[in-house]
Order: structure tokens, then sequence, then C-alpha cells
């Protein structure tokens, strides 16, 4: 197949005018390898752009996109829509809508304490009200049906982008996009605002808005990669360190920097998801074995103990 003849294939799958005779080289291109590529990308570099956003905005390391407890509201909506036996689209869209509803309840928490360090108190409602969510999981968890319900909930808690297709891409892509857009126009206002609030307030920047958008921008990438592949953790934790280490601490190289590899560190995870072994194995359980050392590796690294 040329060059020519293969972005003419993608142009008619994008239109809808797919010919009526398809071979199975055209089959796995269009319908196996083209979805969970991108989705991979996707879902990588998102994750890898809220972390970065969170990092900046808590002016903590540790911060990763679920420290506020979107990735447990969406895997809680995921179990849920699976306990109901709900089709993949409504799995997906509970996923989603909890996951967002888990960070409004976080932001309604600490909006409610008084006389408290904004930032401090916000993680600390985030880490309850996550736990919360844990615990309904693992009660939904008991409550299934150990032989169809329990391994769905399993394999998707763990990860995996085995299920996408490319109709998830096509509604999960604008979702994304529409959180990263905040981030890429207010990069600068970010960058004063990991000085600290009285540094912003110095400078004329609403400390307590600009931190509200960024939190909704990276919340909605988040939540719209979650709700079609599950929890995968580290590589919002450990894709801005790394992208630290090379551009620097501006966000706005920083930002683009931290894309790039998380979607090129979760396709590359993706591929040993699926050679390493006979069964594939989850995405979640490789990022977390792959991610663990090499944080460790950019703690003993870095001068002052941080990457």
């Amino acid at each position: 197949m040329s060059l020519a003849d293969a972005l003419r294939a993608v142009w008619n799958r994008l239109s809808g005018e797919i010919p009526p005779a398809e071979t199975t080289l055209d089959t796995v291109l269009f319908f196996v390898r083209l979805p969970r590529v991108a989705a991979a990308m996707l879902v990588g570099g998102a994750l890898a752009a809220a972390g970065a956003a969170y990092q900046g905005l808590f002016r903590n390391p540790l911060v990763s996109p679920d420290i506020l407890g979107v990735s447990a509201g969406a895997g809680l909506g995921a179990v849920l829509g699976i306990f109901l036996s709900l089709p993949v689209l409504g799995i997906q869209l509970l996923a989603f809508v909890i996951g967002l509803g888990t960070v409004g309840l976080v932001l309604l928490v600490a909006a409610s304490v008084r006389g408290r360090e904004p930032v401090l108190v916000l993680v600390l409602a985030g880490v309850v009200v996550g736990a919360l969510a844990g615990s309904v999981i693992s009660l939904l968890k008991v409550l299934a049906d150990p032989y169809d319900q329990l391994p769905a909930i399993t394999f998707w808690l763990l990860g995996s982008l085995a299920a996408i297709k490319l109709e998830d891409l096509t509604t999960t892509v604008p979702v994304a996009a529409l959180g990263l857009v905040p981030l890429a126009l207010l990069r600068w206002r970010i960058n004063v605002l990991s000085l600290g609030d009285e540094e912003a307030r110095a400078l004329g920047i609403n400390a307590a808005r600009l931190r509200m958008v960024v939190i909704a921008a990276a919340t909605l990438m988040t939540a719209s990669v979650v709700a079609i592949a599950g929890i995968i953790g580290w590589v919002g934790l450990i894709m801005p360190h790394m992208a630290r280490m090379l551009v620097g601490p501006n966000f706005d190289r920083l930002l683009p920097a931290a894309i790039m590899l998380g979607a090129g560190y979760l396709l590359l995870v993706d591929t040993l998801a699926r050679t390493i072994a006979a069964v594939e194995t989850p995405i979640g359980i490789l990022t977390a074995f792959v991610g663990a050392p090499v944080f460790l590796w950019l703690l003993a690294r870095s001068r002052h103990g941080w990457a």
C-alpha cells in the first residue's frame, strides 16, 4: 500500500466513506491498531499535562492528576455502570460524570472550610472523598457477580486500552482539548501561581479564580481519558518530573514536553502490555511496575531530593 493509498484510506474512514470490500490489513489497521495507538498517546499526554498543571498549582512534586479524587470518582462511576449492566457508552459516561462530580464535591467541602490554607484543605478533602469513593468501589465488588461482573470490574480498575474504538476517540479528543486550551493560554499565570498566592496577588492575579480554572481544566482532561481507559497511575506523576529535568520548570516549555513524554511513554508501555505475555497485561500494572523504580531514580538523581 502506497502512502497516497494509506492517506486516502484514512480520509475515507474518518469521513465515513468506507469501500464495500475490506481487506484484513485494512481492518486490523483502522479498527485495531490505529485507535489503540491514538488512544495511548491521547491518554498519556492528557495525564502528563494534568500532572504538570497540578504539581505547579499545588507546588508539590508528589501531586498527581488523581489528587482531588477524579480517578477514584471515575472508577466508582465505571464500577457502578458495570454493576448495573449498562452498555459500554453508559459506563464511560457514568465514569466521566461521577469523576467530575467527585471533584465538585471536593471543591464544595474545601469552600466550606474557612480560615485554613486553601491548598492544604483541597488536598485533604481530595484524600477523604477519594477514600470514600474507594470504599464504595470495594462494596460494589463484594456485591458483584463473581463470574461475570467482578472480572470486568477488576480489569477496568487496572486500566486497559484493549477495548477502545475509533468512536471513543471522537468523543474524548474534543473534551481533552477543551481542558488543554486553558492550560496553554494561562501558562504564564500558572508560572506565577507556582510562586505562591502572595506573589500572584502582587502581580494582579486572582489566585483563587485561577486555581479553580486550572483545577477544572486538568480535571476535565483526566476524567475524559480515565472514562475510556480505566485507572492508569504514575504517568501524571513521573512524566512531569522527567520533563522538568529536560526543559526546566517554566510552564511554557514544561507543558508540551510533558505531553510528548507522556504520549510516548504510554505508547511504549502499551506495546509491552501486548507483547510480554501470551495474555495481555493490564496497563496499570506496568505503569506502576515501571514508574516506581523510575521515580526512585529521579529522586536519587535530583540535587535537592526532587526532580
